[in-house]
């Protein structure tokens, strides 16, 4: 009798007396907290607009404006506005397409420099490229027919719009960031709405003209003087997508201007290296001029060879940096001859190097695999399936794993590319690569360069210069073994690519 008294109880506990009463049970369908057994992310993760930002890796800057018909780099914004003369009607278009050709995915346009100078028909200021009294810029509106053409030609664009302007006699006061420049960023963000990036830099004053003043006006902290929480909100309202680089804190500076990122180099944190305990998402971008004068057009500049452009290539693309490359346009408003043939140079070289991947046709064997999840699998094959949201992963509580790649007869070797899945955070601390010429013994190469980070995209030239990376015979191997030693998770691999 006690135990049938439990059990009564227990079914009181058990069932609602609703359901008791009715003499009905119902079914509850369980629900699995993690299904597909994924990894919890580690902490700082990017917003999916960083990561859209990320994969654009390549694209150009484009430095045209009052500075090339001054021989100028900061003019000091007492021009006179018929000092701007295109010699023809400028082509943005040209630009691009020339772009295009070295395998970039888009550019940014400087439309105002720190002179205060617009290339739009900006009701902001009478400082604009309309009032020039020039046959070609009457109805100039380079930002209108620059997100045209990208649009047509299937690049990401965005605009350079400089916060310090040393023409406004209201810079410095507080009537020029609700009056004048948040103005102009609204005026911008009408020529579309898939802008992938708007560039600020994080000038705040210097000796100017200011609408006559004359003097020098210095604003402090630039975060706030332009109030960069409401610009993000404000862009962000019309620009889902739209990274802001600099003042905007979504993108950082990589701490120089000669194309490089550290070896080592956390998407949190600052400069060159970044920081491992850097509490919010903040990637690198390296800003460097493709010719060896100004940022902006000089006569009897030249570029540089396409060789040293892929230099800096491998070590920022190849160190979890983005490349903005400068190229500017000359006085007729097109980028000269010269350096249309090296970007052409420069996207044959890139293609020949960087576009074959043996990984796709190596057996591929890991020491761990994550186990599958309800609709997910985390098998090597993700490392060469193409893509972007599949990956290997090992499981919970594992830190150190292999990836060895093997193929039937040697391969020439040049390079290897890693890449994280950073929507998940950036976990790899340490690792190293090595190669076989029998396919048992293996030897480590590269062994100068720093085998730390990889991030969105890490790249080993496996001789280890990034100076001479490419030789014709490469590195005879049929195995090539990819160890991470360390990590601060358990490591998760988008894509593995050889080269």
């Amino acid at each position: 009798m006690r135990l049938l008294h439990h059990l009564a109880a227990a079914c009181v506990l058990a069932f609602p007396t609703t359901v008791l009463g009715q003499n009905t049970f119902k079914l509850v369908q369980q629900t699995l907290d993690n299904p597909n057994n994924e990894p919890v992310p580690v902490h700082p993760v990017p917003h999916p607009r960083q990561v859209a930002w990320q994969e654009t890796e390549f694209y150009a800057f484009f430095h045209y404006g009052m500075n090339t018909y001054t021989d100028k780099e900061w003019g000091n914004g007492d021009e006179d506005v018929k000092l701007f003369r295109p010699t023809a009607k400028p082509n943005p278009r040209q630009w691009l397409e020339a772009v295009k050709k070295a395998g970039m995915k888009g550019g940014i346009a400087v439309v105002k420099h720190h002179d205060g100078f617009c290339l739009w028909p900006t009701t902001t200021t009478e400082h604009n490229a309309t009032k020039a009294g020039n046959p070609y810029t009457a109805d100039m509106n380079i930002p209108k027919d620059f997100a045209e053409a990208a649009k047509e030609l299937g690049l990401k664009y965005g605009f350079y719009i400089s916060p310090w302007d040393r023409n406004s006699v209201h810079y410095g006061t507080d009537r020029y960031v609700p009056e004048v420049f948040l103005r102009q960023c609204a005026e911008l963000a009408q020529y579309g709405n898939d802008q992938f990036e708007m560039w600020f830099d994080g000038a705040n004053g210097g000796d100017g003209y200011y609408g006559g003043r004359r003097g020098t006006v210095n604003v402090g902290d630039a975060s706030i003087y332009y109030d960069v929480p409401n610009l993000r909100d404000t862009v962000h309202k019309v620009q889902p997508n739209c990274v802001l680089w600099g003042v905007g804190g979504e993108a950082r500076w990589i701490g120089n201007e000669a194309g490089w990122a550290g070896e080592t180099n956390w998407c949190m944190g600052h400069g060159t290296d970044g920081d491992i305990n850097g509490w919010y998402w903040h990637p690198g971008e390296s800003d460097a001029k493709a010719t060896n004068k100004g940022w902006f057009y000089h006569d009897y500049e030249s570029p540089h060879s396409a060789e040293r452009l892929f230099q800096m290539y491998l070590e920022t693309v190849g160190r979890n940096a983005t490349l903005i490359l400068n190229w500017p346009p000359n006085k007729a408003g097109v980028l000269p001859a010269s350096d249309v043939k090296v970007l052409e140079e420069l996207g044959q070289m890139i293609e020949k190097r960087l576009g074959n991947d043996l990984a796709k046709n190596a057996k591929i064997e890991a020491s761990e695999t994550r186990a599958a999840g309800l609709n997910r699998t985390y098998g090597v094959k993700n490392l060469v399936d193409g893509n972007t949201t599949t990956y290997w992963a090992t499981n919970d509580g594992t830190k150190q794993a292999t990836l060895t790649f093997t193929w039937d007869t040697p391969q020439a070797l040049r390079y290897v590319s890693l890449m994280e899945l950073v929507a998940k955070g950036q976990r790899v601390k340490k690792f190293k690569v090595e190669i076989s010429q029998d396919g048992t013994n293996f030897k480590p190469v590269a062994q100068n360069v720093a085998q730390t980070t990889i991030g969105y995209k890490r790249i080993i030239p496996l001789n280890g210069s990034t100076v001479n990376s490419y030789s014709a015979q490469g590195m005879q191997a049929k195995a090539l073994r990819i160890t991470i030693e360390d990590a601060k998770a358990c490591p998760l691999l988008k894509s593995v690519a050889i080269y």
